[in-house]
């Protein structure tokens, strides 16, 4: 049987469409579906490696997490990772296919929208359900012969489409009348309902201009969902800042009334930085993202993070001045941790001979490790499990200990000593990767060694991205900052939320959940997705 589909639309980007999908996944896997996300086109900085070693966006995975389901690439078949010089890089069903300029992408979607539209009907034949996630607006006319995203898909799936917009804006109402009126007939006959997103205040105030939404399009509000505080769900690119995130109030105070401050460098072009979220959920510990030298102050701890684009984001790292500035703070004795591109920044060259992101040949790193990179045409991805094999400065205590986390890189790094040497100093040594499939590109065979450390033990390179995931390592990394500034040092079971351990990332789908379910009339829902016999 062919699965039902349901489509979340936005009146813009940030309105909250890939939190409203995961809230759905889990809200429908909750009431006995088997229910799968998918976006076809997904244009992304922050993305995660398949068990398979195919590369997809990082909202689809969290989507399948709350749907209590393995990630894989049929649910975000086309990613676009943008680069330099206004390009991006295309990834297609997990690998790359091409780079090129915007407007000459548009060339290639006709073939795309094919492969996008086999990627769904497979999860279709799969699922009972399967929730599609827009981009940006169906509205913008100006995309609309090209787009492969919104009202083409919906049209092609046939699929219902719910129509959210973000009240904390401003314009909510204004939006949402707006996006329906620059719709064709076609394409407004699909949208079946209105979702208020980020409401804060008494509805009932709210109350005469839905009743207004509802008379003037003849279309039901679903339900307003309240702007929240506690509830940590990783959208698209976002970067959480907890002076403006709906997430969080700020950092939570850990035992002894200490705060371990950790500056992130923002580059331009800056990826992954789900890297960084569990760091931010840790009780006493404050996280900034900064972009100039005056922001940096005196951290514990400056992490480096990576980016699509290493040479180019290193180029704006010295226009900016925290080059120089991360380089007197490491010699000063300020931890520093590099990862990806990150990591590839503090060796002493990096060279790129086939002009892979850049067409520079070759330029100067921090020199804060002594390792050079050179880039790749092949990108190596794949899931890996690593073994701490250092026994010193932030890993001091962690040998042994195993690590899970997933590489996403263009280039290789290679020490600047005798691969002995080299090997003995590494601060990681990947012990499993999974068995290559077809079409896979893993970065090597097993039991090979990963990233450098300095003789200290205070400045880390690394390609692993989700070390922090680890509970374990990131407990031991706080620990070790506290122990450098002589702060009380909590021990990783006493670190609390409010009186009660950091919540577990299956609290926050269902937490996630219950507030959505609250919020919307679900029994109007179903019906819209046309399940009978649940809800």
């Amino acid at each position: 049987m062919t699965a039902k589909t349901l489509m979340i639309q936005g009146t813009g980007s940030s309105v909250g469409k890939s939190v409203m999908v995961a809230a759905l996944c889990r809200i429908f896997k909750q009431d006995g579906l088997s229910v799968a996300p998918f976006k076809s086109q997904n244009m992304a900085l922050n993305s995660f490696v398949t068990r398979e070693g195919g590369e997809m966006g990082r909202a689809q995975v969290v989507q399948a997490q709350a749907a209590g389901i393995e990630p894989i690439v049929d649910m975000n078949p086309i990613m676009l990772k943008p680069e330099a010089d206004a390009r991006c890089q295309v990834v297609v069903m997990g690998h790359p296919a091409l780079t090129c300029p915007a407007r000459e992408y548009y060339l290639h979607t006709p073939r795309l929208l094919l492969i996008a539209s086999e990627a769904l009907e497979r999860l279709r034949s799969s699922y009972d359900l399967v929730i599609i996630e827009g981009a940006g607006s169906p509205a913008e006319i100006n995309l609309r012969h090209h787009e492969i995203v919104n009202m083409r898909v919906a049209k092609l799936a046939q699929a219902p489409v719910l129509l959210v917009g973000d009240i904390d804006k401003g314009g909510v109402f204004a939006s949402l009348v707006g996006t329906l009126a620059l719709l064709d007939e076609e394409e407004a006959a699909l949208i079946k309902g209105f979702i208020i997103n980020k409401f804060r205040g008494d509805i009932s105030i709210l109350k005469p201009g839905l009743d207004y939404l509802e008379q003037r399009t003849g279309r039901p509000v679903l339900g307003v969902v309240p702007y929240y505080h506690d509830i940590i769900i990783g959208e698209e690119d976002s970067i959480y800042r907890p002076e403006a995130s709906a997430s969080s109030a700020g950092p939570r105070e850990a035992p002894g009334g200490k705060v371990v401050d950790i500056a992130v460098i923002h580059f331009p072009r800056i990826s992954n930085s789900t890297d960084f979220e569990p760091l931010q959920q840790e009780p006493g510990v404050r996280l900034r993202y900064i972009t100039a030298p005056y922001e940096m102050g005196s951290p514990d701890a400056i992490i480096l993070p990576g980016t699509k684009s290493t040479i180019a984001d290193l180029a704006a790292l010295h226009r900016s001045g925290l080059a120089q500035t991360v380089v007197e703070r490491a010699r000063a004795g300020t931890p520093v941790v590099g990862i990806c591109g990150g990591y590839q920044m503090l060796g002493r060259r990096i060279s790129d001979p086939a002009h892979v992101e850049s067409d520079e040949e070759s330029v100067a790193g921090l020199g804060l490790l002594d390792v050079d990179t050179v880039f790749q045409a092949e990108k190596a991805t794949s899931q890996v499990e690593a073994e701490v094999v250092c026994n010193r400065g932030l890993l001091q205590g962690l040998k042994g200990q195993r690590l899970t986390g997933y590489e996403i890189h263009m280039g290789q790094s290679f020490p600047g000593k005798e691969q002995a040497a080299a090997d003995a100093s590494a601060p990681f040594r990947i012990v499993r990767c999974p068995e290559p499939v077809e079409g896979s590109t893993p970065s090597g065979a097993a039991r090979y060694s990963d990233g450098a450390i300095n003789e200290a033990g205070y400045i880390l390179g690394t390609y692993l991205h989700g070390l922090f995931d680890n509970t374990s390592f990131r407990r031991a990394f706080l620990a070790a900052l506290h122990r450098r500034r002589a702060l009380p040092e909590a021990e990783a079971g006493a670190l609390s939320f409010n009186g009660r351990t950091p919540p577990s990332r299956e609290e926050q789908f269902d937490r996630l959940a219950e507030l959505v379910r609250r919020s919307l009339k679900m029994d109007l829902v179903y019906k819209i997705c046309r399940l009978r016999g649940w809800g």
